[in-house]
């Protein structure tokens, strides 16, 4: 069985539970909470910059030269889409330049997003890319759920539509094969950690979705 096999049995409880999470679910229906997809919209924002970062990182320690192209695209990748938001669904949704500059991480991104540039910069390659997987890997499958349920007339069907694009579908699948190609290399401690790092990505793939729902801040300390 490949490590991207493996991993996503592993997780499979935790998959479903993130497709029932009710962000995804009312985002599906047409029926979420603007506010909610606002809040969403701008944590994406800032998620996507500390993701370009930590792929950045990831191409630096690639093992070859199609590996530090792909991760390279990817970074840049993430960051013309984070400016994209700014261009699109923000202006749509009424979120203005300022909102967003003053609307710092929440608890949920902070610690999606130091969890990941941390383990760029003290881990192996194999390691790093295990930890980036979830964000293409889950975030495709669910997006595709979302797209195969939409209800008609939705009002955030631009937002899914951006889920169902074939070069996202590709990008995911060569992310998954050099997986499976590093964990083929790995001794069983670098293995083991890669799917340590799968599953802690996965976890907080969760978290950001239910956050957003929840429009968690820093419980207690906003006044600070």
């Amino acid at each position: 069985m490949s490590f991207s096999q493996e991993a996503w049995e592993r997780n499979l409880d935790l998959y479903q539970a993130t497709l029932n999470l009710p962000f995804n679910q009312e985002l599906a229906a047409g029926t979420l909470d603007k506010s909610a997809f606002c809040h969403y919209v701008i944590q994406d924002a800032h998620y996507l910059e500390a993701y370009g970062r930590t792929l950045a990182v990831c191409a630096a320690k690639a093992f070859d030269a199609d590996a530090i192209l792909k991760f390279a695209g990817s970074a840049q990748g993430a960051i013309a889409v984070e400016r994209s938001l700014h261009n699109g669904f923000m202006q749509q949704f009424g979120i203005t330049q300022q909102q967003y500059e003053e609307t710092p991480l929440t608890l949920a991104c902070h610690h999606y997003t130091a969890y990941l540039l941390a383990t760029a910069w003290s881990e192996s390659y194999p390691v790093v890319v295990a930890a980036l997987l979830p964000c293409f890997w889950i975030y495709a499958e669910v997006g595709k759920d979302i797209f195969d349920k939409s209800a008609p007339d939705n009002p955030y069907q631009a937002w899914i539509d951006t889920y169902a694009g074939e070069e996202f579908q590709e990008s995911v699948r060569q992310v998954i094969a050099i997986a499976d190609k590093l964990a083929e290399q790995s001794d069983k401690l670098t293995l083991q950690k890669m799917h340590h790092a799968y599953t802690m990505a996965a976890k907080l793939e969760w978290l950001f979705w239910d956050s957003a729902y929840q429009q968690r801040q820093w419980a207690g300390l906003e006044r600070y």
